[in-house]
């Protein structure tokens, strides 16, 4: 059985945390509902830095919605948010909310479930707080500084110890010229099977319960593709590291997120 990792309060009130959690939760569904009202339906669709990087009217109003609630009970607090004017990094000793309206673009606009509206609370480089709402598919992941449930009920990583029995998959950015060829190459005879969903927040969502055993990406993270993610995975005893083995923080270049077990065997068969 997956061992819970002792909460670290860092001085956060309990009352505290647990308003933020609340407020995590609350801001993601009102941010979700409203992407969900749009889903497919007929959307103008932007791209930003590749022909499959999608930013549409869905996301940016689901961010709005998601920031309004969170000013109603804490307007003080930073913003780092993926669309929009917000910030794109977390600041050393600041309290503040991480944002991704809709994470997992490609898959909404085109009429595929996998996404994910995410909220993250972070205290100090701490996140003490996390929601994932995947409202298409009516599931909801959370987390304090405590464990994680999934729709309500408690729940922990794999304990697959067997690394070539399993199931892993490839994440953030897809790039077609060398990374992601080259991360197949390596894991490809490793590993059980492999799946790619579209989705950062999803896939370590997917580690956090143990339908997954790990997920994998070598690029450059951003903190709305990773931190209430993260957190939901170490709160429910697994561990994410940076390629090389070194603990994860939202400035790492790459991830490794998995339920502990097949993590060393993971880190070794990577590409260098």
């Amino acid at each position: 059985m997956a061992r819970l990792p002792e909460p670290s309060w860092l001085g956060v009130g309990y009352a505290e945390v647990m308003d933020r959690h609340d407020m995590a939760v609350e801001a993601a569904r009102a941010g979700a509902d409203l992407a969900m009202e749009l889903f497919r339906t007929t959307l103008e669709v932007e791209t930003k830095s590749s022909a499959t990087d999608y930013v549409t009217e869905a996301d940016r109003g689901a961010q709005r919605r998601v920031i309004e609630r969170i000013a109603e009970e804490f307007p003080d607090d930073a913003i780092v948010g993926e669309e929009g004017d917000q910030r794109s990094r977390l600041r050393p000793g600041e309290t503040a909310w991480v944002v991704d309206p809709i994470d997992g673009t490609t898959n909404y606009v085109r009429g595929l479930p996998i996404w994910v509206t995410s909220v993250a609370a972070v205290e100090d480089g701490e996140t003490v707080a996390a929601a994932n709402v995947w409202p298409a598919l009516d599931t909801e992941y959370h987390a304090g500084t405590h464990g994680v449930t999934c729709d309500g009920d408690a729940t922990t990583v794999s304990e697959v110890t067997d690394i070539g029995s399993s199931l892993v998959a490839p994440t953030l950015r897809y790039d077609r010229e060398y990374t992601y060829a080259a991360l197949l190459d390596s894991i490809s005879p490793v590993v059980g099977d492999i799946r790619r969903l579209g989705s950062a927040q999803a896939t370590l969502s997917l580690v956090a319960d143990g339908r997954l055993d790990a997920a994998v990406g070598l690029l450059e993270t951003h903190p709305w593709d990773t931190v209430a993610g993260v957190h939901l995975v170490e709160r429910a005893g697994g561990r994410v590291t940076d390629l090389d083995g070194n603990p994860w923080t939202p400035a790492s270049e790459g991830i490794v997120a998995s339920n502990g077990d097949i993590h060393e065997e993971l880190l070794a068969a990577l590409p260098e």
